[in-house]
C-alpha cells in the first residue's frame, strides 16, 4: 500500500508563483521583437544585395545570371569580401563557425557588426549556409549586453535562453520550434521547479519573435506537395528506408568535416582560405546548377513545385553537390548555419526516391529525407521532426516520421557531430 501511495503522489517539485513569472513577460516580449527585427533586417539587406549581384549586375554586363562564369566569379568574390571582414574588421567576425552550433557564444558588442556584415555577404553571395547560427549569436550577445545594463542582477543564462528562443521562433515563424529546442536542452539539466515554469519566459519571447516575423514577412514552409492522406504500409516502408539513408548520407559529411576543415586551415590566412572555398564552391555550382546555391529555401520551393521536372540522376546530383557545398562552406570560414541547406539536401533526396520508385509519395520522400539529414547534421531530434513535418501540411505524416526517426537516430546517436572543438576534433 505504501508503494502504491508513493506512485500516486503528485510531483513534489515546487511550482513558481505567478508573481515570480509575471516580471519576465515584458523583457521576454521585448527580446522577441528585437530578435525578429535583427533577423528580418539582415535577411532584407541580403536579399537586396542578392538582387543587385545576381540580377542587375550580370544584366548590365551582358552575362548570364547563372552562367558558370558568373557563379564562379560571385562565389570567389564573396570569399574575398568575407575574408576582408574576417581579416580587418574588429572582432574578426567572431569565432571559427566550425566550432559553434545553435548554443551560441556570448560575444562582445564590438564583434557583432563584423559578424552581421559577413553573414549578409554569405546570404547574398551564394554559399550554401543559412542565417540561423550567426543571428542567434548576435541576438544572444545583444540580449546579454543590454540585459546586464537594464537589470544587472538578472542571471546571464536567462537572457541567453530568451534570445535563443526568440530567434528560433522568428526563424520558423512559430514558437513551437523554440519550445521543442529548449525542452531538449533542459532534458540533460537539473530543472528547478516545473518544466512549464522554465519554458514560460522563453515561450513568450519565441511567440513575440514568431508573431513579429509573421506580421512583417509572412513565412510559409509548406512546400505544397501533392496531397497526402491516410498513410499506408508502402508509405511506412518508404519512410523507414529513406530516413536512415538520409542519416547515413549526412554522416558522410559529418565524418569528412574535420578533414575538410583541417585542409582549409592549412592556408591559415582568411584572404587565402575563404577565396579558396569560393573557388571550390564555384566548381560545385557548375556541377549542380544554380539551385544548389544560397541557403536553399526558395530553391526547395522550386523543386517541390514540379516534382516530376527532373530525373532521378539530376536529383541525386543536386543532393550530393548541395551536401558537398554545405560541407565546404562550413569548413572554410563562411559565417552561417547548416539547417536550411540540409533541408534542401533532404528534399532533393526525397524527390530522387520518388523519381526512382513512383510508388514513393513525394510528401513521404521529402519529409523522411529531411528528417534523416537533419538528425545527422544537427543532432536535434525535436527540431528535425518539426522541420520535416512542417514542410508537409498533413497530420498523417507525423506517425510515419516518428517511426522513421527511430532507425535514423540509432545511426547517428553517440557518433561525432558536425561541430568541432578548438583543436579541430569533432564534438561527440
Amino acid at each position: 500500500m505504501a508503494q502504491d501511495s508513493a506512485h500516486q503522489s503528485p510531483s513534489t517539485a515546487p511550482a513558481a508563483e505567478a508573481r515570480a513569472l509575471l516580471p519576465t513577460v515584458v523583457p521576454a516580449l521585448l527580446v522577441g521583437v528585437v530578435a525578429s527585427l535583427v533577423l528580418l533586417g539582415v535577411s532584407t539587406a541580403a536579399e537586396e544585395l542578392q538582387d543587385v549581384l545576381w540580377r542587375d549586375l550580370p544584366d548590365a554586363l551582358g552575362v548570364g545570371r547563372y552562367s558558370v562564369l558568373w557563379m564562379s566569379v560571385m562565389l570567389v568574390a564573396t570569399g574575398i569580401a568575407v575574408g576582408l571582414v574576417v581579416w580587418k574588421v574588429p572582432g574578426h567576425a567572431g569565432p571559427d563557425p566550425a566550432t559553434t552550433g545553435l548554443d551560441a557564444p556570448v560575444l562582445p558588442p564590438a564583434v557583432l557588426p563584423g559578424l552581421l556584415l559577413a553573414t549578409a555577404f554569405v546570404l547574398a553571395g551564394g554559399p550554401s549556409l543559412g542565417p540561423e547560427n550567426p543571428i542567434i549569436t548576435v541576438n544572444v550577445s545583444l540580449a546579454v549586453w543590454l540585459g546586464a545594463k537594464a537589470v544587472p542582477r538578472a542571471p546571464e543564462r536567462g537572457w541567453v535562453a530568451l534570445a535563443e528562443a526568440a530567434t528560433i521562433g522568428a526563424l520558423f515563424g512559430t514558437p513551437v520550434a523554440a519550445a521543442l529546442v529548449i525542452s531538449e536542452a533542459l532534458a540533460g539539466q537539473r530543472i528547478e521547479g516545473r518544466l512549464w515554469d522554465s519554458l514560460f519566459a522563453p515561450l513568450a519571447a519565441a511567440g513575440a519573435g514568431a508573431l513579429t516575423t509573421a506580421l512583417v514577412s509572412r513565412p510559409n514552409f509548406d512546400l505544397h506537395l501533392p496531397s497526402f492522406g491516410r498513410p499506408g504500409w508502402g508509405d511506412l516502408l518508404a519512410a523507414l528506408v529513406i530516413a536512415p539513408v538520409g542519416a547515413l548520407l549526412g554522416m558522410c559529411a559529418v565524418y569528412a568535416f574535420p578533414y575538410v576543415h583541417g585542409a582549409f586551415r592549412r592556408l591559415r590566412h582568411p584572404m587565402l582560405l575563404l577565396p579558396a572555398g569560393g573557388v571550390v564552391l564555384g566548381a560545385l555550382a557548375a556541377l549542380g546548377g544554380h539551385l544548389t546555391l544560397f541557403k536553399g529555401l526558395d530553391e526547395i520551393a522550386e523543386l517541390a513545385h514540379d516534382p516530376e521536372g527532373w530525373s532521378a540522376g539530376e536529383f541525386a546530383t543536386m543532393t550530393v553537390v548541395k551536401l558537398a557545398a554545405l560541407l565546404v562552406a562550413a569548413s572554410c570560414g563562411f559565417r552561417g548555419g547548416r539547417i536550411f541547406p540540409a533541408v534542401f539536401v533532404g528534399t532533393a533526396l526525397g524527390l530522387c526516391a520518388h523519381a526512382l520508385v513512383s510508388g514513393v509519395h513525394p510528401a513521404v520522400g521529402v519529409s523522411a529525407g529531411v528528417l534523416g539529414i537533419l538528425l545527422a547534421i544537427t543532432r536535434q531530434g525535436w527540431v528535425s521532426l518539426f522541420v520535416a513535418a512542417v514542410l508537409v501540411a498533413s497530420p498523417g505524416i507525423l506517425t510515419l516520421l516518428c517511426l522513421a526517426s527511430l532507425p535514423a537516430w540509432l545511426l547517428v546517436t553517440g557518433r561525432p557531430q558536425m561541430q568541432l572543438r578548438a583543436d579541430g576534433t569533432a564534438v561527440r
